[in-house]
Order: C-alpha cells, then structure tokens, then sequence
C-alpha cells in the first residue's frame, strides 16, 4: 500500500492521456457514423489543467456552450477543493490529518466514512495488500533515508516490526458517528485510493449535468463516453524504464484507469525502496515495475492498481475474474503482461512489445 508525505510533494505522472495534450500523435482509430468532425470536437473543447492532492490534474470537457463549460469546470473545482479538505495529508486542518493526530474523529465526513468503508473492502479482495494504515511504515523510511550516512540497506528489522505494530487495515473502526483507531500510533494515508474517488466525484458531477464525452484525470483517469467522434479514448502508458517516453497504448470508454509503480517514488538515492509498503512484511514492492488496471470506477482502479503491486500474479488474476477487471503487468524483464477476466477466455498474453527500454529492442 502507498504511504504518503504529509507536506506537498510532485507525484511523477504514469499515465500520459494522449487524446488530451496538443501536439502528441495519436494512432489511428476508425470513425463511427454519428461522431462530429475534428474541427467541430476542437470548437467544443475546454481543457484545464491543474492539480488534485498533490498529483497533475486534468478536464477535457466537450461543451457546445463555453461559457457553460467553464462554469461547470468552476463547479468540479470547488468539489475537488472541498474533498481535499477531507482527504489530503498535505493540509493540517483536513479530516485525514486530524484524525492522525487525535486516533479518532468524532462526526467525520460522511465522504470519509464511505471511502474507509470501501478501503476495508478493497483489503478483504486483496487478501490485505492493500492497506490504507501504512504510514507509519512511510514516516520510518523517511526518516531514515533523510537522516545523514542512512543505511543504504533500509531501517533496522527492529524499527521495520516496531512500525507494523501499528499497521493492520482491521485497526480501523468506521461507523457514521465516529473513526477510531484501535492501535497506539496508528496513522493512515490514502494515497492509493483518494485520487480515484476524486475522480469519480467529478465525473458524477459531470454526468449529472449531462456531460455525455470527457475525460478526468484527478490523479486518476476516468473517461465519460467515447471521444465526440464515436471512437475510445486512447491513453498511452509511460515506459517505467523511461518515463518520459509513452510505450503501448489502451483504449477505454467509461472506463477508469490507474497505475502504480514503485519507480515513481524511490525512497533512497539508489532507487531500491519505494512508496509501495507491504503491510505483512513492511518491505516495499519488487514484483513489478508497474501495474495499471482498467476497471468500472477510478477508485477500483486505483486501490487494484497498488495492491497488485504486492501480490501475485494468480492471486491478481482471481481478483480480475470476481471484478471483471483488466490489469497491465510490466515485469522486471520489461516483459508486458495482461490479465482479462478468464470468463472471457482470454486469460493472460504475455509480449515484449512495446515494454523494453529504449536502446533494448531486437
């Protein structure tokens, strides 16, 4: 599960939203009958770009009113504003921070009771992987790898056990009137899921206005419809390797997609621990050097997303057959590998393409 930094800090984007930015190639998508023209689409396009709970944020909102357009990216901006309230490390007066502080919260948000209530679940599918009560595991790898003449080789096993005294998603008590934890020194982030939520928040938002072709990316990436031409969105996937670089593509239509990758966020100068803590373990993630999963909802999409990085490929599999989701591996070896549903009898396709750094195609 991801830790996070309670002050801000820039989140290394793994996802570049092609059909979005200006200037990037798209690959070729046939038309359907009924879409409108590039140059109409273009006409009713409003972009924003910004940022939500510390990630890159962006609306691609296709309005025949601009005026309205803009009122309506006015309005998912004071939502977003609102949830960071609740669910932001970044900010000392949110929900999240002064439950941290105090062990409890008495009358929290109701949009805080829900999405700790969706997180326990999201801990049963995983098998526990995915686990929002790992900040005390981020709060020790930081302050050990800031500390002059750190051990490269991470904090002592003592220190690792004495935080996991204080990580287990069942140390949570959630009801209407009041969170509680049950264990001395408990913290919690929701940096794995929190950006998804956003997401789907302004996406409900958007839809409850009667926006039929958008997409929103809020650290997280749903799509609202196809393009306003009939075809998918198309979303190219960063190369871990390069991140700069886009390697392979998918394409989604109300659909949501995350990814998470310990690459994003190394903890130490040499690059081997991440941001991605094993509750069990308190070790960080070596599996894969990514995973994205493509799913009904961001918030699915992104608590998968990183607890797939702790899991094993036929533990993740399962997970895909009872949620219908579709997940990416990128192994170590730069290897692509797929998961579908086996209910679709595709099961999982493994390829090179695409996946290798650059310089190390045959």
């Amino acid at each position: 599960m991801i830790g996070s930094r309670p002050t801000p800090m820039p989140r290394r984007r793994f996802i570049r939203i092609s059909a979005a930015v200006p200037g990037l190639a798209l690959l070729p998508l046939p038309r359907r009958p009924g879409g409108v023209s590039a140059a109409e689409a273009g006409r009713q396009l409003r972009i924003w770009r910004g940022a939500a709970l510390g990630a890159d944020a962006m609306m691609q909102l296709h309005h025949p009113d601009p005026i309205a357009a803009d009122r309506l990216i006015a309005q998912c901006l004071t939502e977003v504003g609102r949830l960071e309230r609740i669910f932001s490390l970044y900010r000392p007066d949110s929900a999240i921070s002064q439950l941290n502080r105090a062990g409890r919260l008495d009358d929290p948000p109701i949009e805080l009771v829900e999405l700790l209530s969706q997180s326990a679940q999201f801990s049963r599918v995983t098998g526990g992987a995915f686990d929002v009560t790992v900040q005390p595991l981020w709060d020790l790898y930081a302050a050990h790898f800031s500390a002059p003449g750190a051990d490269p080789f991470g904090p002592p096993p003592a220190k690792i056990a004495t935080a996991l005294r204080q990580v287990g998603a069942a140390g949570v008590e959630v009801d209407p009137s009041r969170i509680r934890f049950t264990k001395p020194g408990m913290r919690i982030t929701l940096n794995g899921i929190a950006q998804g939520t956003i997401t789907d928040r302004v996406v409900a938002l958007l839809r409850a206005e009667g926006i039929d072709r958008s997409l929103v990316d809020m650290g997280e990436i749903r799509a609202i419809g196809p393009r306003p031409d009939g075809t998918p969105w198309r979303v190219g996937l960063r190369d871990p390797a390069a991140p700069e670089h886009t390697a392979g593509a998918i394409t989604i239509a109300n659909e949501a997609v995350a990814t998470s990758g310990g690459y994003g966020t190394p903890l130490d100068p040499a690059g081997q621990f991440n941001h991605i803590f094993n509750p069990a373990t308190g070790a960080t993630s070596t599996a894969y050097r990514s995973v994205s999963v493509v799913a009904a909802t961001a918030t699915m999409a992104d608590a998968l997303a990183t607890g797939f990085c702790l899991m094993r490929l036929e533990a993740c599999q399962g997970v895909s057959d009872r949620l219908g989701v579709r997940t990416h591996f990128v192994l170590q070896d730069g290897t692509l590998l797929t998961q579908t549903p086996r209910s679709n009898a595709r099961g999982q396709q493994r390829t090179r393409t695409g996946w290798l750094p650059r310089g190390a195609r045959g």
